[in-house]
C-alpha cells in the first residue's frame, strides 16, 4: 500500500462533524475485558464520467465527473471522524477519497490496489446498447464475457487487500473507498442477493473474533445525487 498526502484541515473541525457510524460493536470477555473491534466502511466512489454516460468501467480508469466530485464533498459531511482513509488505485476511487480527506482533515490517503473494481473483460468501455448488439441476450441472462473476472479471484485479492489494511493501517474505524462490484461480491459471500450500490453507497464490515461480520448498508448522499444504473453495470 502507498500513502499519498493531502492538504489537511484541522482534526478539531473533523471531530465536530456528525458521524454516520451506526451502532458500536463490542464483545465482552469476562467482567472487565473488551476485545478490540475494528470497523471498515466500504464506500463506492462518486460518479465518474463513464458512469454519467452509461459505459462499463471495470478496471478502466475514467475520472470523476463534476457531479462525482460534488457527491464526495457532500459525503464528507455525513462521514464524520475516522482513523484512516484507504482507496483503490483507480482514479475515481482515489479522487473521491482525496476530496473526503481534504474535507475531514484526515490523511494521507493510503492506496490499496487489490481493492480495485472487478475486471469487466471485453465489455470495458461499452454501453449496454453496444453490449447487447455484440452479445445478444447476455445481460438479461446475467451472462458475462470470457475476460470477466470471476468471483473467486476477485474475492481472493479483496480479502488480501483487507488483510493488509488490518495489519498495516492503525485505528479502529477505517474508511475504504472502493467500487460497487467489490462491495456486491463481499455481500454475496455472506449470502445476500444483489442490490445495486449507488455512488457513495456504503456497507459496514466489522472485524471481531478473527473474522468479518456484516454491518449495515447506508447511503452517504441522497438519491438526487446518485447515478442510476442497471444490473451489473460497473
Amino acid at each position: 500500500m502507498v500513502a499519498r498526502p493531502v492538504p489537511a484541515a484541522t482534526r478539531i473541525d473533523a471531530n465536530k462533524r456528525n458521524v454516520a457510524m451506526g451502532a458500536v460493536y463490542e464483545h465482552a470477555l469476562g467482567a472487565s475485558t473488551v476485545q478490540r473491534v475494528r470497523r471498515f466502511l466500504l464506500v463506492r466512489h462518486g460518479e465518474s464520467e463513464w458512469n454519467a454516460v452509461g459505459r462499463w468501467q471495470g478496471q478502466a480508469d475514467p475520472p470523476l465527473s463534476q457531479t462525482g466530485s460534488e457527491q464526495a464533498r457532500l459525503a464528507a459531511q455525513s462521514i464524520g471522524m475516522v482513523d484512516a482513509i484507504v482507496a483503490s488505485s483507480l482514479r475515481r476511487a482515489f479522487d473521491t477519497a482525496h476530496i473526503i480527506s481534504e474535507n475531514l482533515g484526515i490523511g494521507p490517503v493510503i492506496v490499496e490496489p487489490d481493492l480495485m473494481e472487478r475486471h469487466a473483460g471485453e465489455w470495458e468501455g461499452l454501453t449496454r446498447h453496444e453490449i447487447e448488439a455484440a452479445w445478444p441476450g447476455y445481460l438479461d441472462a446475467k451472462r458475462r464475457p470470457p475476460g470477466y473476472e470471476p468471483d473467486e479471484p476477485l474475492l481472493g485479492r479483496v480479502h488480501e487487500g483487507l488483510a493488509r489494511i488490518r495489519v498495516e493501517v492503525p485505528g479502529d474505524d477505517i474508511l475504504v473507498i472502493t467500487h460497487g462490484g467489490v462491495i456486491n461480491a463481499l455481500e454475496a459471500s455472506f449470502g445476500l442477493d444483489w442490490v445495486r450500490v449507488p455512488n457513495l453507497g456504503a456497507r459496514w464490515f466489522v472485524w471481531e473474533e478473527e473474522r468479518f461480520r456484516l454491518g449495515d448498508r447506508l447511503d452517504l448522499v441522497d438519491n438526487a445525487h446518485s447515478t442510476v444504473q442497471s444490473w451489473g453495470q460497473l
